[in-house]
């Protein structure tokens, strides 16, 4: 069962919902505790929508939310939930070609990426990309004829629209936006070029055409290492005598010193006594 029957000493879960994958607070109608995973529906800001079950809302877990939504589990999905879920994704196909259509009536200079509708029908959202601002209030009165239901616009930038839409990074792996990453994190060609990644382009960037984020993962260890580390250029004393750092390889927490006599050798960051 995916639902216990003993009343949590206290009924809030974090859920996962939305096509953006948003992250929330929901309290369960009735008090009741759901298990990992379970499929449910909410009642949000935006109406009723589908959510998935993460784990119970204790301090520590809410406390790792950034901008949290908040509501109510209104029940586990039923037979018949799961039924219309089905309906409103065949459905989406045609609002969709119909949004782009529109927009093309309209001369706007926009793109129609995705739309998400709303379980209770409270709202249609589209996301969008565009160069420009866009005044679309004409087309949002025209879809508002059209869909007979509240429309929202959002525009989105390439890293949401990957959110969105890819599926596969080249690591082989489902890409990281679409399913652990609630924010994206700001990702530097210095993170590249201190991780000494090739610099080619078509081999850092990730399916939006961006730097990768996996080279934000993993910059807080090459940054601890760093401090650590005598800077190129620095002269240092080891065991075998005084020199000049010339490279440093992070990872191993290892230098290559260029000694006096000519000779340049790997030194571990232990075997360095001295910096001059």
């Amino acid at each position: 069962m995916s639902i216990s029957t003993t009343v949590a000493a206290s009924s809030s879960h974090i859920v996962r919902h939305g096509t953006m994958r948003l992250l929330g607070e929901y309290v369960a109608v009735g008090g009741v505790a759901y298990a990992r995973n379970s499929r449910v529906i909410l009642k949000t800001e935006r109406g009723l929508e589908v959510g998935e079950v993460l784990c119970p809302a204790t301090p520590q877990a809410v406390a790792q939310l950034s901008e949290p939504t908040r509501g109510d589990i209104v029940r586990q999905m039923t037979i018949e939930d799961l039924a219309r879920e089905q309906q409103i994704k065949l459905q989406s196909r045609t609002w969709f070609e119909t949004a782009v259509k529109l927009v093309g009536e309209h001369r706007l200079a926009m793109q129609v990426v995705d739309i998400e509708p709303l379980f209770g029908h409270e709202r249609l959202v589209f996301y969008f990309l565009s160069e420009k601002r866009i005044d679309f209030r004409e087309l949002v009165r025209s879809m508002a004829r059209e869909f007979q239901t509240r429309i929202e616009l959002r525009q989105i930038g390439v890293r949401d629209e990957a959110k969105l839409l890819a599926d596969y990074g080249d690591c082989g792996k489902p890409v990281c936006c679409n399913t652990h990453m609630s924010v994206m994190p700001p990702v530097t060609m210095r993170m590249a070029k201190i991780q000494k990644s090739t610099l080619d382009p078509n081999k850092i960037s990730g399916r939006c055409g961006r730097l990768k984020c996996c080279l934000r993962f993993e910059q807080d260890v090459y940054d601890e290492f760093l401090e650590q580390l005598p800077p190129v250029g620095a002269r240092v004393v080891t065991s075998n005598g005084q020199g000049r750092v010339v490279v440093q390889e992070i990872l191993a927490r290892r230098l290559i010193v260029q000694f006096e006599d000519g000779r340049r050798l790997p030194v571990p960051l232990a075997d360095i006594l001295t910096r001059l």
